[in-house]
């Protein structure tokens, strides 16, 4: 199971783009990590919306593809995303769940803190449904 979320969270240039790292992966649930660099701040010097998201969004859908079978992938048919702080920090931390899972739709959750020296900050919550595709050779 981890090899293939490896392989496929490796082959996503978007993640290599923001610094993001594969932290943890196990049955339902990933956790995926990401500097907040210079190229991916907003105008006030926070981490932007759109990295707090794609981050997110990934550890969701991962956690998903988790309980998917071998022969299945993964896309997102919606999500939606309520910021509760701005992205301060070192890092931000996103911690994507399986909430119900199933063999159409899949709903997700993601949880993404903030994280400067030993401060934690809860900054967004995702929720959002993952739908299995098969693969096609």
């Amino acid at each position: 199971m981890t090899d293939r979320i490896e392989r496929s969270f490796n082959a996503q240039t978007m993640m290599h783009t923001l610094g993001a790292r594969l932290y943890s992966v196990s049955p339902g649930c990933v956790v995926i990590t990401a500097p907040i660099l210079p190229g991916s701040t907003q105008q006030h010097g926070f981490g932007h919306a759109g990295l707090t998201f794609a981050i997110g969004d990934s550890a969701a859908g991962y956690a998903a593809l988790t309980l998917m079978p071998e022969e299945s992938e993964v896309l997102t048919a919606e999500m939606k995303i309520n910021l509760l702080a701005p992205a301060k920090g070192d890092l931000l931390r996103a911690t994507g769940k399986v909430i119900k899972p199933g063999g159409r739709l899949m709903v997700v959750q993601a949880e993404v803190d903030a994280i400067e020296g030993d401060k934690i900050t809860p900054i967004a919550l995702l929720q959002g449904t993952m739908v299995p595709v098969a693969i096609r050779s």
